[in-house]
């Protein structure tokens, strides 16, 4: 797949050798950032879950259970929505600090998501359930870093797949199925494994392009949440599987 080569012809023997040490320094730099918003979601949503005193900001509880959410819990769901359709239209004109900034926002935000799943579901299982979910990432991250097949077809495929995955869960949401939320559940784990392997490659092609340039930092923000995204989506549809629910 994409190395120096590709887009650089006339590369020699040394800059090859500079060219892959860099990535490698790329993609650790990619998922150190990753492991930090994936820690950070995660204390703050064990932080809402130990307090009550907290996580009534942003739920309603009842014996311990989220029954609903306050007007505080519907911002903070929906506000990374808003931030990564910022990022989106705004990643070329943002600076480097602007960019961190929205990540650490999301990732933090995410974790007020997050704990309704240790609110729904016990400790044990959601460890587990993390832990696997871990191990498939790691496999096919390593594929898509490794595999010289081109996978930007089949992004475009996953893309597709994205789409209807949410219009088929807000479809869900307002007729409720526990058929078609199994069948959401099952495709939705297999469009985010695809899409941690296209990421992954993904980003080996953005350092190319941005090698030798100062916006190196920036693409490894952006790597980690591409990566991330996928990462926390992969988990939460695992939960349905392999989630075992409070008594």
């Amino acid at each position: 797949m994409a190395n120096f080569d590709t887009f650089n012809r006339g590369a020699t023997i040394a800059d090859q050798a500079t060219f892959d040490v860099g990535l490698r320094a790329h993609m650790v730099r990619v998922y150190n950032y990753m492991a930090s918003g994936l820690a950070l979601s995660g204390i703050v949503a064990f932080g809402l879950f130990s307090s009550p005193e907290l996580a009534g900001m942003f739920f309603q509880l009842q014996a311990g259970r989220v029954v609903g959410l306050n007007m505080l819990g519907w911002i903070a769901i929906l506000a990374p929505i808003g931030l990564l359709l910022l990022v989106s239209f705004r990643a070329a004109t943002m600076s480097t600090g602007a960019v961190q900034a929205v990540y650490w926002t999301v990732t933090a935000l995410m974790g007020v998501s997050l704990s309704l799943l240790l609110f729904r579901y016990t400790g044990a299982s959601v460890a587990r359930t993390f832990f696997v979910t871990a191990a498939a990432f790691g496999a096919l991250s390593l594929y898509g870093y490794t595999t010289k097949r081109d996978l930007s077809a089949m992004g475009k495929f996953l893309f597709m797949g994205l789409i209807g995955l949410i219009l088929a869960g807000l479809v869900n949401m307002i007729w409720p199925s526990g058929t078609m939320s199994f069948i959401i559940s099952a495709v939705g784990v297999l469009i985010f494994s695809g899409l941690i392997a296209y990421d992954t490659q993904r980003i080996k092609e953005q350092y190319a392009e941005a090698w030798g340039t100062d916006a190196l930092e920036k693409v490894a923000v952006f790597g980690a949440l591409s990566l991330y995204l996928d990462f926390v989506n992969l988990f939460q549809f695992l939960m349905s599987f392999l989630g075992q629910e409070r008594e």
